[in-house]
């Protein structure tokens, strides 16, 4: 077995079993990737895929074991790699970070901008995407740090940093009937039809409950997983937005009323995460506290060494988390 044989199959696997784009990926010929996985597949005296033809359509159960087990060594054989840097006094160094629409566009510039002055020697890669295109990306080692809101059940092995609170805002334009300076009660917003995200659909609290839960139906016309394009469509009066307060831009929507929705909607959390077991280097530790200050290095290595959720709490137990 070659470590360049695990290599390809976790390509394979992650690029939803194909062989094409996973040969682009890795840089090497189709013809040799194929290869390679009947190599591994003889020595180890079981399939790894169905097949239907010469096309792949899923992994068999014995397939899927190998995978999971090739994910973690190439994860730490990318850790070992990480530690001969850190212990060698490499300054420079890569950071790459998975996270939303919303946090790239109103929460992170200004936590780049003082990452770059403090680590002008690090590249930092942004990836933006869905919770699910992120948990993605962290299983493939394609990012160091993820950050989301909610969806913890699709990072299995990401140890979480709570880091900010936030509410849900309506954003009306201006003159609509809601933008009159008292609370919008939920009969009032349900006669409305309703823009906002897509994940306000889905998991605890998601809108079709709490609107189910008074006894009334949520007019959802549009979703988007973008806030500044549920903006556009308020703009163009579709409907009444419901966005995150913070990508609300007092200058760039002085079209726009925001209205408070925390009296109708719970709050969320906002976290930043890395796979249990990896290895973080000092920058990565300064951009963490420079995304949540609470979260100093003591911290988050307190944090890494929790062998369950309940002794995660206990660390962040006595903090409040700030509201944005």
């Amino acid at each position: 077995m070659k470590l360049h044989q695990l290599r390809y199959l976790a390509a394979i696997a992650d690029c939803d079993l194909n062989i094409t784009t996973a040969s682009k990926k890795l840089h090497t010929s189709q013809p040799g990737v194929s290869r390679q996985i009947q190599l591994l597949e003889s020595e180890l005296g079981f399939e790894l895929f169905v097949r239907q033809g010469r096309a792949l359509v899923g992994l068999t159960p014995a397939g899927e074991h190998v995978v999971k087990r090739a994910h973690r060594i190439l994860h730490e054989i990318h850790t070992i790699s990480r530690l001969s840097d850190e212990l060698n006094g490499k300054a420079g160094g890569t950071l790459s970070i998975g996270t939303t629409h919303t946090q790239a566009r109103y929460v992170l510039p200004d936590v780049i901008r003082a990452f770059r002055k403090r680590h002008p020697s690090v590249k930092l890669h942004l990836h933006q995407g869905t919770s699910e295109q992120i948990a993605d990306m962290m299983r493939a080692n394609q990012i160091d740090l993820a950050i989301a809101t909610g969806s913890e059940a699709l990072f299995p092995d990401v140890t979480f940093l709570p880091s900010y609170r936030w509410h849900r805002t309506l954003v009306v334009p201006v003159g609509h009937p809601l933008a009159t300076g008292g609370l919008v009660k939920l009969r009032q917003l349900a006669e409305f039809p309703i823009i906002t995200y897509t994940f306000s659909f889905s998991g605890p609290s998601s809108l079709n409950d709490i609107f189910t839960s008074e006894g009334l139906e949520a007019n959802v016309v549009l979703t988007a997983r973008d806030a500044d394009v549920i903006k556009t469509y308020v703009r163009l009066d579709l409907g009444v937005g419901i966005v995150a307060r913070m990508a609300i831009d007092p200058v760039d929507d002085e079209d726009l009323v925001a209205v408070s929705a925390e009296h109708l909607f719970p709050v969320h959390t906002t976290w930043i995460g890395f796979r249990r077991g990896s290895l973080l280097r000092g920058y990565m530790f300064d951009f963490v506290e420079l995304f949540a200050p609470h979260l100093s290095r003591d911290r988050v290595e307190r944090a890494s060494e929790a062998a369950d959720p309940q002794a995660l709490e206990k660390i962040f137990a006595d903090f409040e988390l700030p509201l944005r």
